[in-house]
């Protein structure tokens, strides 16, 4: 990681059509992580976007992946007020953490204000603002092709 504090937890929101989701890690947990997702992509960069999720689904489930973050949600959009609120639940209870948060670019706005409502200790990033090869770009990919497989499971 580039010079500068290390964050105590980091988390991750992303939106995705009709999902919206994140999860949350503990520095800790991060070193331990980054060589399993090494592989992971942005889905929309992939050209055989099927196969692309299957073999990344596969990953999950066989790194149990999953295991190396503290929480993680999926649910439609519009129930994003129930996954706001447990983040700044989850933000209140760390009042004493730094935290960095990465957010999609379409709830940023509305996630800043409320995240400065509560605690000034928070660093909030535009996904876009993520630079490619970053730890914190590699983990923000978990949740982007989570709410895809998510996403492809239910127009099924």
């Amino acid at each position: 990681m580039k010079e500068r504090k290390d964050y105590d937890y980091y988390i991750f929101l992303d939106y995705s059509e009709k999902l919206i989701g994140y999860n949350i890690i503990e520095q800790k947990k991060v070193v331990e992580l980054l060589p399993k997702i090494s592989r992971f992509e942005h889905y929309r960069g992939r050209k055989n976007r099927k196969i692309y999720l299957k073999h990344i689904n596969s990953t999950i489930k066989r790194e149990k992946i999953k295991s190396y973050f503290e929480r993680i949600r999926i649910d439609e959009s519009r129930k994003n007020m129930d996954l706001f609120i447990e983040i700044m639940e989850f933000i209140k209870k760390h009042k004493n953490c730094i935290i960095f948060m990465s957010v999609d670019d379409y709830q940023f706005k509305k996630v800043r204000r409320l995240i400065y409502l509560i605690d000034g200790n928070t660093e909030i990033k535009k996904e876009s603002e993520l630079k490619r090869g970053t730890p914190e770009y590699q983990i923000s990919l978990v949740i982007d092709n989570l709410l895809n497989i998510e996403r492809r499971k239910l127009d099924k």
